[in-house]
């Protein structure tokens, strides 16, 4: 955190720092037609970091297809949240 200007070093410094909290610029991942993701970093009021994560699929168009589509997107993001809060959690130190 920035003592002089308050924010940290990646926060957007603008409109985007609403309620107290920081937010970062977002980065975007665009797919033309297909799929798009934004992702912004934000600090709460608390101090705590998190990722927030929007992302919008085009499903196919028949039912079947679709709900095919759906339980893999909600597989492949049970993986990437697990895999970010194990990333997230203390290691135990090794003895001496």
């Amino acid at each position: 955190m920035n003592r002089r200007t308050g924010h940290t070093d990646w926060c957007g410094r603008d409109h985007r720092c609403n309620l107290n909290e920081h937010r970062s610029p977002e980065i975007v991942v665009d797919i033309p037609g297909r799929a798009r993701a934004v992702l912004v970093r934000v600090r709460t009021t608390a101090g705590r970091d998190h990722a927030e994560i929007r992302i919008r699929v085009a499903l196919a168009p028949t039912e079947p297809a679709a709900r095919r589509q759906l339980v893999g997107l909600l597989g492949d993001l049970r993986n990437a949240v697990t895999r970010a809060a194990i990333a997230a959690r203390p290691r135990p130190r090794r003895a001496a």
